[in-house]
């Protein structure tokens, strides 16, 4: 369970990175459709674990690595932005977060499963 601090910094690195996506995301990512789902801040904030979702390309793999070639970029951006909120200007990891591809998986099979129950 995250502390409080962690969870207000994770919520403020998550804002200030989506709106930093919206201003300079095609020259991070190109024409990619990318949604900042969640931050996950170390205890001693010194690390940053962001949860990314891809749209509009079929290769979210190629999308995550252009954003890892501009992490420095990025993170220069977040501690112009929160210089006066924060002390340690956290390290960016980016992950894709496929909890959205997992819930369209499952409704499929729910789907599947009440299409053939009707069938019987």
């Amino acid at each position: 369970m995250d502390s409080t601090r962690q969870q207000k910094f994770s919520r403020l690195i998550q804002k200030e990175i989506g709106d930093q996506f919206q201003k300079d995301g095609y020259n991070y990512y190109g024409k990619a459709f990318v949604t900042v789902m969640g931050a996950k801040v170390s205890p001693d904030l010194g690390v940053a674990k962001i949860y990314i979702s891809v749209f509009g390309v079929k290769d979210t793999k190629e999308v995550l690595t252009m954003i890892e070639k501009h992490t420095k970029e990025i993170r220069r951006k977040l501690g112009e932005s929160i210089r006066h909120q924060a002390r340690i200007i956290p390290e960016l990891k980016f992950f894709i977060d496929d909890s959205l591809d997992y819930v369209d998986k499952i409704e499929k099979l729910l789907k599947e499963t009440k299409k053939d129950e009707e069938k019987e």
